[in-house]
């Protein structure tokens, strides 16, 4: 099961029965718009915090993925979720609506494939039949956290990025047909020394460029076996980046297998920066959108990397550097 030093394989491979994908207003006008389950008209999502609003996220794409899972919500033995806000509270409130056990995780923007492979773990070994994981963001309760209140109009630099409002949740099992999970390689903590909050492509991509080399040496593969791979969330900075260290460091890479959920979420002209970000981004494109290509025939194999910067307010007011990580994940398709 553990090939080389960092990558589960998968031999039952878990299957993807269903997936869900709820998204807020400047979603609803990204390119993406088709690919979401839910969309909302405003931000509050009826609650009277953004916080709150949060939570309903959460809690719309997990019922959304048992419905389209076609199984009740009984069934469902664990969820494994996380967010960004203090204490991971919306994944924790959304997990006491449901009343099902619950893991929950703190990753930053790579909770989504750190809930994936955990979840495929438990699934590949007999822990669980039905187990539903996700990630979430909310712009504005995160933008309120880490940065400024959106009320306060405070500027960014243009290597910031756009905080996505929606969150995307996945129904794995041990039986079925569709997109399976076939691999995962887990991140380690990297560390270059950069502390700017608002360059967090900057920060993450190294990274994601060690994850990404990890998985090839540890299943002696290379960027070829691949349809896609996708970053989350470099934007563009990131990314440049990230193609510069694999030029640097010997690996061929694609450009245009190379892509970044940051940059695809939304459309030329939202005012976005250098792209998106949030725990919830990855989870929206690859349980939405790219999910959908694989169904559609379009992508056989595709390999995830969920970037996270580590740090919380209380680090950068310690004048504390950015730590790191990316955790990667191979979906690949069945009929």
């Amino acid at each position: 099961m553990l090939k080389g030093h960092r990558t589960w394989v998968f031999h039952n491979q878990p299957v993807i029965i269903s997936t869900a994908t709820v998204g807020g207003p400047f979603e609803a006008n990204g390119r993406l718009a088709d690919d979401f389950d839910l969309l909302h008209e405003d931000l509050w999502l009826g609650e009277d915090s953004y916080e709150k609003a949060h939570k309903v996220l959460f809690e719309e794409a997990f019922y959304k993925a048992i419905e389209k899972g076609n199984i009740q919500k009984e069934q469902v033995e664990f969820i494994i979720s996380g967010d960004l806000v203090n204490q991971i509270t919306p994944s924790s409130f959304a997990a006491r609506t449901f009343g099902v056990p619950y893991l929950g995780i703190f990753g930053a923007c790579s909770t989504s494939m750190e809930g994936l492979a955990l979840s495929a773990f438990i699934v590949n070994y007999g822990g669980a039949k039905y187990l539903l994981t996700g990630a979430a963001s909310h712009n504005t309760a995160i933008e309120k956290q880490f940065r400024y209140p959106t009320e306060y109009g405070g500027q960014k630099p243009p290597t910031a990025q756009w905080t996505v409002t929606g969150a995307g949740a996945a129904l794995l099992s041990n039986e079925g047909k569709g997109p399976a999970v076939t691999s995962a390689t887990i991140g380690r903590v990297v560390d270059l020394g950069m502390s700017d909050p608002f360059n967090m492509g900057g920060a993450m991509a190294p990274a994601a460029v060690d994850t990404i080399e990890a998985h090839f040496r540890d299943l002696n593969i290379d960027a070829d076996y691949y349809d896609l791979i996708v970053t989350g969330d470099l934007g563009k900075i990131g990314r440049n980046v990230a193609l510069e260290l694999f030029e640097k460091n010997g690996v061929q890479m694609d450009e245009e297998k190379f892509q970044d959920c940051g940059l695809m979420i939304y459309r030329e002209g939202q005012p976005v920066l250098s792209g998106a970000s949030g725990a919830g981004c990855s989870a929206i494109v690859v349980y939405g959108h790219l999910l959908n290509r694989m169904k559609k025939g379009e992508l056989k194999r595709i390999l995830a990397v969920a970037t996270g910067a580590l740090l919380s307010p209380l680090t950068f007011q310690q004048n504390e550097t950015i730590p790191c990580i990316a955790h990667a994940v191979s979906i690949e398709f069945r009929g």
